[in-house]
């Protein structure tokens, strides 16, 4: 069934709190829990933060403009993982919190892609110097 991990004490919060720290120029220690869901491929985050919903899609569209594995959605789209099955795709969207000033960020992507192989062979092809897209495009899957 579903079930939570990790819970208050996950291996990587080191590593996350350290580069959000290294990103916010300051001490940052975050909140993650995650969960497990009984499929195969898949992963969605869900991040609370403090901002204005409008300005944090734009700059996320501003960031991610030129790059080809990632798709900041529109207002009110909501990411599914389905959507990016087999695909070193991540998909991001961003919401309104009902508590003044908060938004709510969601995040899809295929765990053995863009969280695993995907991410390898795009690293490889940076560091190489091929288009980062090289081999990507379609993505033979298993399971």
């Amino acid at each position: 069934g579903f079930k939570a991990y990790g819970v208050a004490h996950h291996r990587h919060m080191g590593e996350l709190d350290q580069e959000l720290s290294k990103a916010a120029g300051h001490d940052v220690c975050a909140t993650f829990t995650p969960h497990l869901v009984p499929m195969t491929r898949g992963m969605q985050a869900t991040i609370y933060a403090k901002g204005d919903a409008d300005a944090v899609r734009a700059h996320l569209a501003s960031y991610y403009a030129d790059e080809p594995f990632v798709h900041v959605l529109d207002e009110g789209e909501v990411p599914q993982t389905q959507h990016v099955k087999g695909s070193n795709i991540c998909r991001i969207a961003v919401f309104s919190d009902r508590q003044a000033g908060r938004v709510i960020i969601l995040s899809v992507l295929d765990n053995l892609m863009k969280g695993a192989s995907g991410q390898a062979l795009q690293n490889a092809n940076i560091i190489l110097g091929l288009p980062e897209t090289e081999g990507l495009g379609m993505v033979p899957m298993f399971p």
